[in-house]
């Protein structure tokens, strides 16, 4: 769009440098606390190792997403195509605020969980991925990831919404969440319904649920052998269906 200046001006062209502009395309950070090395032990007794993503392992969770994306089964295709936009937004600083955690067993990627704050308050969940069978990974993933937004972040709510039946089931139903009036309160994931949990309800009920899923809790007293153990991130060969 263009418009004639309704004034005299000393300069008609204003050059500017692209260092300039990112500043105003990036939010500013929030000082969020980072999420504390763990492990957990898994339904079927193995162990699995919970850190943050490393920014520099971003393309290589996209190359695997890829194939996610590939796949017309219980919503694979929907799910991995948003995931790999998350990924590639927290990797071009075009999302404000986001979170990736990755759980690996013995070093193998065995899922992800990220989201992103909108604000002090309010912890917005994204997706929950799991690459391995068993164990009930996609549980014990969730629950680090209501336990990052309440008992380190200090959100007082966790909104998420569902693609599959499968993660309607288990997140909405099984935990039994409330959900907003719709179409007034809307998820960024496609203006969705947004299903919450609170603090007070974290502290209540979730929270005791979610371990009872999983059947044990975080372990924050990670040894020096299991970090370096799972230091190297490595995708697994294909997607588990």
């Amino acid at each position: 769009m263009r418009l004639e200046p309704p004034e005299k001006v000393t300069r008609e062209q204003i050059v500017l440098d692209v260092r300039e502009i990112e500043p105003l395309l990036q939010a500013p950070p929030m000082d969020m606390k980072p999420w504390p090395p763990a492990t957990i032990t898994l339904r079927d007794g193995r162990e699995m190792y919970i850190r943050e993503a490393k920014l520099e392992e971003a393309p290589a969770l996209m190359d695997f997403v890829k194939k996610v994306m590939e796949i017309d089964h219980d919503f694979y295709d929907i799910v991995g195509a948003r995931v790999y936009a998350e990924l590639m937004g927290w990797y071009r600083k075009r999302l404000k605020d986001p979170y990736v955690l990755v759980g690996m067993i013995d070093g193998q990627l065995a899922g992800l969980v990220n989201g992103r704050l909108m604000n002090e308050d309010i912890n917005i969940s994204h997706h929950t991925m799991t690459f391995i069978r068993g164990g009930r990974i996609g549980a014990a993933l969730f629950y680090c990831k209501a336990y990052y937004a309440f008992e380190i972040l200090g959100n007082e709510e966790f909104w998420s919404t569902y693609e599959s039946y499968n993660g309607w089931r288990i997140g909405s139903v099984f935990m039994a969440q409330p959900s907003y009036p719709w179409p007034e309160y809307q998820h960024e994931l496609g203006g969705a319904r947004v299903y919450y949990v609170t603090k007070k309800y974290w502290d209540s009920s979730i929270k005791n649920y979610a371990r009872e899923m999983v059947g044990s809790d975080l372990n924050f007293d990670v040894s020096d052998e299991v970090i370096k153990a799972n230091e190297v991130l490595r995708v697994p060969d294909k997607v588990a269906v």
